[in-house]
C-alpha cells in the first residue's frame, strides 16, 4: 500500500498529472491538424482512433519543443521536487551540446507522453470503477443503454461488480507507481550532467576558490600587517617609557602610528567584508588600497622604514596598482616579524618595461623557525606576482634578506 499509495507515489503521480496537463495544447494542436483527413463528424466524435492520431502528431512537437533553453531547468525542477531523485543527480541550466539536448528532448517527450496517458486514466476509470461498483445496488445502471453497452446487465456482475471495480483502482494506482519509479529512474541518465555540465561546473569551483584564495590573501595581507605593526610601535613604545628619560616625541609618532595603521586597517577590512557580502564581486573587484596610500603605510610601519620611489608611480594601473601596496604590505609584515625593530628599504622602480619592487632588511641574529612552503604570506607575494604575469624571489643575499618582485606593465 505505501508502494502504491505512499507520499513518494503520490509525488510521482502529481509528476505525470504535470505532463499530462503540459501536454494538453499539444494534443490540441494534433487535432487541428488531423482535421484536413477527417470530416467533422468524425473530428468531434472523440474516437480512439482520432485520439491516437493527435497524441501521434503532438509527440514530435513536445520533442521540439525541448530543444528550447528552458526546458531543461523547468524539468529539472519538476523532477527533482516530485520524483524523489537525489539533487545532484540532475544538471543546472540549458543543456549544452547537441547529446545534451537530444537527451532533454527524450526526457521531455517521455514525461509529457506518459502523462497523457496516465492522466487520461486518472480522469476516465475512476468514475468508470466506481459505476461498477454500484452495479449491485443499481438495477437502473445495469439496464442502462451504457450498462448494456459495456455487457454489465449480466447477472454475475452482481457478485463480481465490487472486486471488480476495486481491482480498476489498484490496477491504475500500479500503472501509476510504475510509470512513476520508471521515470525516476530515467530521470538521472536523461536529466544528468553532460561532459560540457561537468567542465562547467569545474570552472566555477574554480573561479570560487580563486575567489576565495583572493579573499584569504586580503585578510591575511590587511589584518596580518596591522597586527605586526601595532605589536612592533607598541612594544618599542613601552620600552622607551620604561626606559631612564623617556622620549616623550617617539612615544608620540609611535601612538600616532598605531593610530593610522588601526584606522587604514579598518576600512581595508570594511572593503574586504564589502566584498563578502556582494555575491556579484571578487576580491579583485572594486577599488581596494593602492599605490596612493603607500607613503601613509610607510609611515604606519615605523621610523626605520626607508621608502624609495623611481618613476611616475600614477601611471600604473589599477590592479598593478593594488597588488604592488599588499606586495610591499607583506614585505614590510614579514620585516617586522622576524627582524623587528631592524631598518628596511623599500625600492620601487618604474622607470623600465618591468616594475621592480625590492625589499631588503638585515638578517636576524636568530633565524626565524623554518614554516612548511614559506609560510602563507610569501605564498601570497608569489601568487600575486604570478597573476599579474610576473616573478617573486625572496631568501638571503649578501647579509640581508632580500624581497625582490618583477611585474610586466
Amino acid at each position: 500500500m505505501r508502494a502504491l499509495f505512499g507520499q513518494r507515489a503520490r509525488l510521482r503521480w502529481l509528476h505525470l498529472i504535470l505532463g499530462g496537463a503540459l501536454f494538453m495544447p499539444y494534443w490540441l494542436v494534433g487535432t487541428v491538424v488531423m482535421g484536413p483527413f477527417l470530416d467533422d463528424a468524425a473530428m468531434f466524435s472523440g474516437g480512439l482512433g482520432v485520439q491516437l492520431g493527435a497524441y501521434a502528431v503532438a509527440l514530435p512537437l513536445v520533442a521540439v519543443t525541448a530543444l528550447f533553453p528552458l526546458a531543461r531547468p523547468m524539468s529539472v525542477a519538476a523532477a527533482r521536487t516530485l520524483c524523489g531523485v537525489p539533487a545532484d543527480g540532475f544538471a543546472d541550466g540549458p543543456a549544452r551540446g547537441r547529446a545534451a539536448k537530444a537527451r532533454t528532448a527524450g526526457w521531455f517527450s517521455l514525461h509529457l507522453g506518459t502523462g497523457a496517458l496516465v492522466s487520461g486514466a486518472t480522469l476516465a476509470l475512476p468514475p468508470f470503477a466506481v459505476a461498477v461498483m454500484g452495479l449491485p445496488f443499481s438495477p437502473a445502471l445495469r439496464e442502462s443503454e451504457v450498462g448494456r453497452f459495456w455487457g454489465l446487465d449480466r447477472p454475475w456482475w452482481d457478485w463480481a461488480a465490487l472486486p471488480a471495480g476495486l481491482l480498476l483502482l489498484l490496477a491504475l494506482a500500479a500503472t501509476a507507481a510504475a510509470v512513476g519509479a520508471l521515470l525516476a529512474r530515467l530521470a538521472p541518465r536523461l536529466l544528468g550532467p553532460s561532459p560540457a555540465d561537468r567542465i562547467a561546473a569545474a570552472e566555477r569551483r574554480a573561479a570560487e576558490a580563486e575567489s576565495r584564495n583572493r579573499l584569504a590573501r586580503e585578510l591575511h595581507d590587511s589584518v596580518g600587517h596591522a597586527l605586526s605593526a601595532v605589536t612592533l610601535q607598541a612594544g618599542a613604545a613601552r620600552r622607551v617609557l620604561d626606559g631612564d628619560g623617556a622620549d616623550l616625541a617617539f612615544v608620540r609618532e609611535a601612538l600616532n602610528a598605531i593610530e593610522e595603521t588601526t584606522r587604514r586597517t579598518v576600512g581595508e577590512l570594511d572593503w574586504v567584508l564589502g566584498v563578502l557580502r556582494d555575491d556579484g564581486r571578487t576580491a579583485g573587484d572594486g577599488p581596494g588600497p593602492g599605490l596612493d596610500a603607500l607613503e601613509a603605510l610607510v609611515r604606519g610601519a615605523g621610523p626605520g622604514v626607508a621608502l624609495t620611489v623611481s618613476g611616475d608611480l600614477a601611471a600604473a594601473p589599477e590592479a598593478l596598482s593594488r597588488e604592488a601596496y599588499r606586495i610591499v604590505q607583506e614585505g614590510l609584515t614579514n620585516a617586522a616579524r622576524h627582524a623587528g625593530g631592524a631598518p628596511v628599504a623599500v625600492r620601487l622602480d618604474a622607470r623600465n618595461e618591468e616594475w621592480e619592487i625590492t625589499m631588503e632588511n638585515p638578517l636576524p641574529e636568530r633565524p626565524p623557525v623554518a614554516r612548511p612552503h614559506g609560510g602563507r604570506g610569501l605564498r601570497g607575494v608569489g601568487e600575486r606576482a604570478r597573476l599579474l604575469g610576473g616573478t617573486a624571489e625572496a631568501g638571503p643575499v649578501d647579509g640581508v634578506w632580500r624581497l625582490a618582485v618583477r611585474i610586466p606593465r
